[in-house]
């Protein structure tokens, strides 16, 4: 009997929950399900002075795509930019190209700030550069784009953009929209400059 009266109030929870269910309206579907999801986060951060007030939804979403892009947070990080680069990964090499089917690296950073930001920027790394408040290495923010070249006197060939803990996101000719890092050899050695858009 007892489990007869449980089974039933189980019963009528499910079917009220059904009626007061709000599909999520305008919103990346993945970034509405991450927000509204309630489990408890893994790792919350400790050191309250240096981290954001954050709540658990919010540490969950953090914590899914720091896995998705191999990238540690700081909880503060635009959650659109990172639902949107994370889209992109994978995306092949294509030069001259801007869109999911295969992009160069300044096709990705562009479609990304007008997609996040609704900034449009030229399709070219060089002209950003041109366009972008130049910032040092030490202050580079989520957002940010790094800039690098073959040596001094060399032009800009090559743009993305910075996500934390020294890795950057980019469309790369030897594999597509990924994920690297400044620490990288390749990358330590050519890059040149960090820029800020102005928003």
């Amino acid at each position: 009997m007892k489990n007869f009266i449980l089974g039933g109030c189980a019963i009528v929870a499910m079917s009220l929950s059904f009626f007061f269910e709000q599909a999520p309206t305008g919103k990346n579907t993945k970034l509405a399900a991450m927000e509204s999801a309630s489990v408890l986060p893994v790792d919350l951060p400790t050191n309250s002075t240096t981290s954001p007030a954050i709540n658990f939804r919010d540490t969950l979403y953090y914590n899914y795509y720091a896995q998705t892009l191999g990238v540690k947070f700081n909880y503060s990080e635009d959650k659109q930019l990172l639902a949107t680069v994370a889209d992109w990964l994978g995306t092949p090499y294509r030069s001259g190209a801007a869109s999911k089917k295969g992009t160069d690296c300044s096709g990705f950073v562009t479609k990304v700030y007008q997609e996040v930001y609704g900034i449009k920027l030229t399709h070219s790394s060089r002209s950003m550069f041109q366009s972008v408040e130049r910032i040092k290495k030490s202050a580079i923010k989520a957002g940010d784009l790094v800039f690098f070249r073959r040596g001094p006197g060399k032009p800009i060939y090559h743009v993305g953009i910075y996500l934390n803990n020294n890795k950057f996101i980019h469309s790369a000719s030897n594999g597509g929209v990924m994920v690297s890092s400044l620490n990288q050899a390749y990358y330590a050695r050519n890059f040149y400059a960090a820029g800020r858009v102005n928003m």
